[in-house]
């Protein structure tokens, strides 16, 4: 059936050479066009056309077929739609991609059952040479699995795999480890627990397998191994590829862990060559903890350059911790409002808008984002902040107020999917109140300017359909409703596409299909409009393009 599928659709979009009867002159004949199918274009008036034509990696035009066929010359390739329906590239406003490819990682994103992730930890297994770490950095959680939400054990883990190191870490909860892998580490009975982490151990003081808290998954995670330089390049390609399947064309990456310029470095190399088929925007991260920390970013902030790269690869700003112990956490309440912390996120921020420098920062629970519009208010009577597109991540608790306060300062919102895998937690930790968390309704209500993102990879799965999946439905992976503060499936695809690209600084370039924008763009096996809503999570991009290139057709 499988193959069927994949058959029809390449079948339904198969590109041929075919002149038009009557061809353009050479010197305005599109290089591309694509017609005969429903393109949504996402522009201000949500039209619907037929066809597109794309020039010299821009959008030449949009139209009926019988319009877009005047474009076409002796050269234009032609793709015919046979019905199919054409989107604008996804784009993410906030994920951790970049880093990803450090390793080769292993993916439970969307497994539905335990057995089928234990299936694919297998086949990892038997495709990798005796010794090979095998990792799973989060973008799961045991709550997903309809068939059992058991536990992985040390000795199902040592059964499974005997001659690998591997570690599956659940979301930032929490991570499982086999003896291989606790050998590798350096874990046993005399290991100390890392700072914010507990290594778990039986009455006889031996290590259990399971790492507990943030701080223990960051403990573990730096464990892992990482490849040599021409390994990282080619996982770089080998992520691009699965980010293009999925049909992500750009995103604006959040930085994280341990990141660092050699995680940026393979980027700007296929950017500089002309080979990186997807737009990898990013903001600096630093995580200070202490006034010195703070003083040595500050020293980096009054020599930073932003905007040097291109349309694919650029460095736009600052983001997402200005102090790290003011960051909140979505699976706690409250949050740290101290103010000689708060004090030293203030000088932070206040060299960024001395700067003129765009900054985003994270920020979930609502006296902490009260403290931040508190101390941000403050700056702007005499750094104004207005013009510079600051931007709050998350705000799972923020109120109308706060959203009244934040378009006075004209600061946007970055909202994402969290729920998708913590769904079930969060009710745990916020009782009702988790049913609006993210308030996705109200935010869009509002009127502020606000985008659809994921927060990949380790607490969110990063397909893009499961996301506009959960704005629409409210759902978590394997079908559960958390959240009542779903948006129509129109507004979830403007706020993943058109909305997004402002905090690229693309808007007027990205996220939408109108003539003399970026030709990014995806064709779907389904129509994203019709589909029962229980689909959206289901489809699946039969091409992806980037800048009028393909750079991925299903076989």
């Amino acid at each position: 059936m499988l193959r069927a599928l994949v058959m029809s659709a390449a079948a339904v979009v198969a590109a041929t050479h075919v002149a038009a009867q009557t061809s353009a002159p050479q010197a305005r004949a599109a290089d591309v066009v694509l017609i005969g199918g429903k393109v949504v274009t996402v522009d201000d008036k949500s039209s619907i056309a037929q066809a597109i034509a794309i020039k010299d990696r821009r959008i030449l035009a949009v139209g009926t077929t019988a319009d877009i066929n005047k474009l076409r010359g002796t050269d234009t390739r032609v793709i015919n739609l046979a019905g199919r329906t054409v989107i604008p590239g996804l784009i993410d406003n906030h994920s951790h991609w970049i880093r990803a490819a450090e390793h080769d990682e292993l993916r439970f994103d969307g497994v539905t059952r335990r057995a089928d992730a234990v299936k694919l930890l297998l086949a990892r297994l038997k495709a990798s040479p005796a010794g090979e770490w095998i990792a799973v950095l989060g973008g799961w959680s045991e709550e997903q699995f309809k068939d059992s939400q058991e536990p992985f054990t040390l000795a199902e883990l040592d059964k499974l795999a005997p001659g690998h190191p591997v570690v599956l870490q659940s979301i930032y909860n929490h991570s499982y480890l086999n003896t291989a892998a606790l050998k590798a580490a350096g874990i046993d009975e005399k290991t100390a627990n890392p700072p914010n982490g507990t290594i778990e151990k039986d009455a006889n003081g031996k290590p259990t397998g399971v790492v507990r808290g943030g701080g223990g998954v960051a403990f573990v995670a730096a464990k892992v191994p990482h490849k040599d330089p021409d390994a990282w390049l080619g996982n770089t390609r080998k992520l691009v590829r699965y980010l293009n399947s999925l049909g992500i064309t750009a995103w604006l990456d959040a930085g994280g862990r341990g990141i660092d310029e050699r995680h940026y470095a393979p980027y700007k190399v296929l950017a500089d060559r002309g080979e990186l088929d997807v737009r990898a925007f990013y903001t600096t991260i630093r995580q200070p903890s202490t006034p010195g920390q703070v003083d040595k970013v500050l020293a980096e902030i009054r020599d930073l350059k932003t905007f040097q790269g291109n349309a694919y690869h650029d460095h736009v700003g600052w983001g997402e911790t200005a102090f790290s112990p003011v960051t909140t956490q979505l699976l706690r309440s409250g949050g740290n409002t101290k103010p000689e912390d708060i004090a030293q996120m203030r000088r932070v921020a206040e060299a960024l808008a001395s700067r003129g420098i765009y900054f985003n920062s994270h920020v979930e629970m609502e006296p902490v984002i009260d403290a931040f519009l508190d101390t941000y208010e403050s700056i702007a009577k005499t750094n104004p902040i207005k013009g510079l597109r600051w931007s709050f991540s998350h705000l799972d608790q923020v109120t109308p107020a706060q959203i009244e306060r934040m378009k006075q300062l004209g600061m946007s919102a970055q909202i994402h999917s969290r729920p998708l895998i913590q769904g079930a937690l969060m009710h745990k930790v916020h009782g009702e109140r988790a049913w609006s968390m993210p308030p996705m309704r109200m935010v869009q209500d509002s009127g502020i300017p606000w985008g659809l993102g994921s927060d990949a990879t380790a607490v969110t799965p990063s397909n893009p359909f499961y996301t506009l999946s959960f704005a629409v439905t409210g759902e978590m992976v394997g079908g559960r409703k958390v959240n009542n503060q779903t948006i129509t499936r129109e507004e979830a695809l403007a706020a993943h596409t058109r909305n997004n690209a402002r905090f690229l600084f693309q808007d007027g370039s990205l996220g939408s299909l109108q003539k003399g924008y970026l030709a990014d763009l995806l064709v779907l096996d389904r129509d994203y409009l019709t589909v029962p809503a229980s689909q959206i999570k289901d489809i699946k991009p039969v091409i992806t393009m980037v800048g009028g290139k393909l750079v991925y057709e299903a076989k």
